[in-house]
């Protein structure tokens, strides 16, 4: 159940903010209500209650299986029960990102949303329209007493972000429906056929504790100001990534005055680009002002290779204490050679679709644990061809093996294969091209859709994805144009009325 702050925040405010005054009024009052209740990954207890009762609430057949999915249905409009049953597929959960000065528990606090001109954003975090807007879409097909559609079933699952499970985890038989529509794609006038598949590197380094030097001094490193971005969508743009530039420091540092790691925290999505990261160090004493000196002049270096793509790029050094051990040397040696050649950012382009992105890895995580003496590695690779990714996964395995880390490679899926002779596909098409004078785009997605997988489980689902226009998911700067959902709205009001018999 939810608990009583939030049911009361939710039933005082679910009018007052401004976003819930837009239009089509159906979709951001659900937007809105959405916003209030908290649903990062991992964290979509109240959520997954507020969708259950909503749907209990309509007087709707609703079922929520052990995996955390839930399930609603609304029969056929009067004259329509033939057509074809459409599922209506979004995930429930969302990405926790926020900037370093703000703060905002994701577990507990709502979001802040913010007219921005033509945009929707957050003040300061993600802004869950990624997939909130394709929720609440779903929920005002099903709320609504007028529109005109066949069989209807609502699929929203769960922890899609970080693998996916709800997914993974349906079971064959629960939905009866012949075409899934996923609303979770984020470019409005273009459909999606094709999406990547996706697989976890996972990494861990063991190390022992040394004592610190005497004669040293501690500072603190901090990479900051970066942009980020969704691991999928963003990283054709070829922004920095905060973990390869604190181990580029780092190594030079090494060799030129002697630097020594206790400690690094950086990124903390293995979907997101790394924006940040931070660690505690130390120097001999009398290194202190070369390196200060060395790091002015890595600062201007890489300012100036990342100029077009990261204007706010900070790489920064304070004072501070001094740790009580540091991580042995010959670890820190392995593990900065291991990162600086770890692969990431894009590894091939599509031969088959101009500007599509084929292969890619993020190197998100870089995290040490005192208590474990560990340092955890998370790294996302995408491909969709399954024995690019099944190569590049090898050449993970190879860079940190031959440092001494344990890999596993684990969370494998499959990316989906576009059909263009799509019988929903063909709809659409003309749908959009009736109602907005032009046919629409058709592409592929480099970022993982839940298509794959839902797809190997109903094999028989004709499947498509749309959305509205969605920039910068993943990170602070998300946000959605108010008019592409207007839109959004309009075309999957037609589309449900333009499905063909069975």
């Amino acid at each position: 159940m939810l608990n009583n702050s939030t049911e009361i925040y939710i039933k005082n405010n679910y009018m007052s903010n401004e976003i819930s005054k837009l239009t089509p009024i159906e979709i951001w009052e659900n937007f809105h209500a959405i916003t209030r209740i908290p649903r990062p990954s991992h964290h979509e207890e109240q959520i997954r209650q507020f969708i259950a009762d909503f749907g209990k609430n309509l007087g709707l057949e609703t079922i929520q299986d052990k995996i955390g999915n839930v399930i609603i249905r609304k029969p056929a409009s009067a004259g329509m029960e033939k057509h074809k049953g459409v599922i209506l597929q979004g995930h429930l959960d969302m990405v926790p990102q926020k900037n370093s000065d703000k703060d905002h528990d994701f577990a507990k606090d709502p979001i802040e949303t913010i007219i921005d001109g033509e945009w929707v954003k957050a003040n300061g975090t993600t802004l869950g329209a990624d997939n909130g807007i394709g929720v609440a879409a779903a929920m005002a097909v099903l709320a609504s007493k007028d529109l005109v559609h066949g069989p209807i079933e609502a699929l929203f699952t769960a922890t899609e972000e970080t693998g996916m499970d709800g997914a993974i985890g349906l079971k064959s038989g629960l939905l009866k429906g012949d075409i899934l529509i996923n609303m979770d794609s984020e470019d409005e006038g273009e459909l999606y056929v094709g999406c990547a598949g996706g697989e976890d590197a996972n990494v861990l380094f063991n190390y022992t504790e040394v004592s610190v030097p005497a004669d040293s001094i501690a500072f603190r490193l901090n990479i900051t100001g970066l942009k980020g971005g969704h691991s999928g969508l963003d990283i054709v743009l070829g922004r920095g990534n905060a973990n390869k530039i604190f181990f580029r420091v780092l190594k030079e540092a090494y060799k030129v005055c002697g630097l020594r790691l206790a400690s690094i925290n950086g990124g903390n999505l293995r979907n997101a680009i790394p924006r940040e990261a931070f660690g505690i160090v130390t120097v001999p004493y009398e290194k202190a002002d070369k390196l200060v000196g060395l790091l002015a002049g890595l600062t201007t270096v890489i300012k100036r290779e990342l100029s077009a793509t990261e204007p706010t790029l900070k790489i920064e050094l304070s004072k501070t204490e001094m740790p009580a051990m540091l991580i042995d040397e010959k670890t820190q040696i392995n593990l900065t050679h291991a990162i600086v050649a770890c692969p990431n950012g894009v590894i091939r382009m599509s031969d088959s679709m101009p500007g599509l992105v084929e292969t890619s890895t993020n190197l998100a995580i870089v995290k040490s644990d005192s208590e474990d003496k560990t340092i955890s590695i998370a790294c996302l690779m995408r491909s969709s061809v399954d024995t690019a990714r099944a190569e590049l996964g090898s050449r993970m395995d190879s860079v940190f093996s031959l440092a001494g880390a344990k890999v596993t490679l684990a969370g494998g899926y499959p990316g989906w294969k576009p059909n263009m002779e799509s019988p929903i596909l063909k709809t659409m098409q003309g749908v959009y091209q009736a109602k907005f004078g032009r046919i629409p785009e058709i592409k592929a997605i480099h970022a993982g859709l839940e298509c794959g997988i839902l797809g190997g489980t109903y094999p028989s689902w004709d499947m498509i994805s749309f959305g509205p226009t969605i920039r910068f998911p993943h990170s602070p700067d998300e946000k959605v144009n108010i008019e592409s959902v207007s839109k959004f709205w309009d075309f999957l009001v037609e589309t449900l009325k333009s499905i063909p018999v069975k």
